[in-house]
């Protein structure tokens, strides 16, 4: 067990997302003398730095990191918005300084079983579905991680024993696994789409991050994995332990799968329907998707099907992930903010055209280096209207947009988006934000982009 009390700490990267409060707090209780260092400055902060104000004995080095205080640590923790390939991180690692994350921390001193999920898309979802399905059967599991519930390190202290922890982990997060050779008992991988391609050298370096989450499993331990997604199939061949598959068709080998309007599950060649697609409430084929991964891992812990049906006729509601947030003279009101990739925007177009040219698109913002042609086909199939909003990724969005009559490229308010977007439209129409990009440009981080949103929209129900 890693032993933080009377050692010298340095967190680099606090942050605004909760995550690295949580492990400051966490660092201090655990007797920690700690430094805390982040390149954003006090202002800006603001509302992490106020949640740490009762311990006057954290320093903080803002603005900026230094040579200094890598040389003066014994442990370095590293804020999953810090890169690996940081010049401070290889400082560390060339110093031989040990370096941890939150994860790192969480695996190490969490001793029940843990079901972990990653991917591109569809973690938060999955990841929310299970929690429900095994909540459903013993109140005491616990959801955490990069969901945005719950911080895993509070999960550490507060719950000594739950029956089981459900753990969305991000590939940040899952770099953290390898110091510790740890992996969750159940693992969890709902499909794979470039992304993060402006932190990672490559996108095989992308997927091999997220390999991380059964790299050390043992040989009970069980792998879950989309065998529509040719690259995560794959991974079958370099499981430890025993593997699994869900599917949107029949695939002839055990798992969770659809043949006609049947979800089956099938297991030593004995087959079980657990329920209609009918019962299901979520839109989309990629909800599907997630449903199948997270009804495979409720097989996996005996949970009935009637439950099952249960929770999917009422599933839990993410917000800021194709959320109707109102309705105003016929016009329906989406937030996706938590769509940052070209992949997932596509989806909610799926989602919530009626085949025809319904929606009024607002999108834009920070590039991750990603492509976005096949995303300028999809909204032109779909879209009478578009408004983009300011960064590099609306940059490439307009090239992918030539031709597109009824493109707004000059909004920089979300506020003036919206309200014009709700003149120009009609009653059937979709105003969706849907920004298939990162928000760092203009927001802190998508869930606050995503409260403009909701705030625009309110302000046109006062109209």
């Amino acid at each position: 067990m890693i032993e933080f009390k009377g050692k010298k700490v340095l967190l680099l990267g606090l942050g605004l997302h909760g995550g690295g409060v949580s492990t400051a707090r966490w660092l201090r209780k655990h007797g920690a003398e700690l430094v805390i260092s982040d390149l954003k400055d006090a202002k800006v902060l603001a509302p992490s730095l106020a949640k740490l104000k009762r311990w006057s004995d954290i320093q903080f080095v803002l603005g900026e990191h230094r040579e200094k205080d890598i040389k003066w640590a014994d442990i370095i923790i590293q804020n999953p918005g810090i890169p690996s390939n940081s010049p401070y991180i290889q400082l560390a690692q060339k110093l031989g300084k040990p370096i941890y994350n939150e994860a790192s921390l969480f695996f190490d001193r969490m001793k029940t079983q843990v079901i972990g999920i990653t991917g591109t898309r569809g973690k938060s979802t999955t990841t929310s579905l299970i929690g429900a399905f095994l909540q459903a059967k013993d109140k005491g599991v616990v959801i955490a991680g990069n969901i945005r519930t719950t911080a895993m390190l509070d999960v550490v202290d507060k719950i000594k024993k739950p029956p089981a922890v459900v753990l969305e982990l991000s590939s940040w997060q899952l770099e953290g696994l390898a110091p510790i050779k740890a992996a969750p008992q159940v693992a969890v991988v709902t499909n794979l789409y470039p992304d993060h391609l402006n932190r990672y050298p490559s996108l095989e370096d992308y997927y091999n991050s997220k390999k991380a989450i059964f790299r050390y499993q043992g040989n009970s331990d069980w792998l879950i994995l989309n065998w529509r997604d040719e690259v995560v199939r794959a991974w079958a061949s370099e499981a430890p332990g025993k593997v699994m598959f869900f599917s949107r068709a029949d695939y002839k080998r055990d798992g969770v799968f659809v043949r006609g309007q049947d979800i089956v599950f099938r297991q030593n060649s004995q087959e079980e329907a657990i329920l209609k697609l009918d019962d299901i409430k979520l839109k989309g084929e990629h909800n599907l998707e997630n449903v199948l991964a997270a009804v495979s891992v409720a097989k996996l812990f005996g949970v009935a099907n009637n439950i099952i049906k249960k929770v999917l006729h009422h599933p839990p509601l993410l917000g800021g992930r194709q959320e109707i947030i109102q309705r105003k003279g016929g016009v329906t009101f989406v937030n996706d903010t938590t769509a940052t990739t070209p992949v997932a925007a596509m989806a909610a177009l799926e989602s919530f055209s009626d085949k025809k040219k319904n929606i009024l698109l607002i999108a834009g913002g920070a590039d991750k280096n990603l492509d976005y042609a096949d995303w300028g086909t999809t909204v032109k199939k779909y879209c009478h209207e578009v408004w983009l909003l300011e960064g590099e990724a609306s940059d490439k969005m307009e090239q992918a947009l030539a031709g597109f009559k009824n493109l707004h490229t000059d909004y920089y308010s979300l506020k003036a988006a919206v309200k014009e977007a709700f003149d120009l439209s009609a009653r059937g129409d979709v105003i969706l934000f849907s920004p298939g990009a990162a928000s760092f440009n203009l927001w802190q981080h998508e869930f606050e982009r995503g409260d403009d949103f909701n705030k625009a929209v309110k302000r046109l129900a006062k109209l």
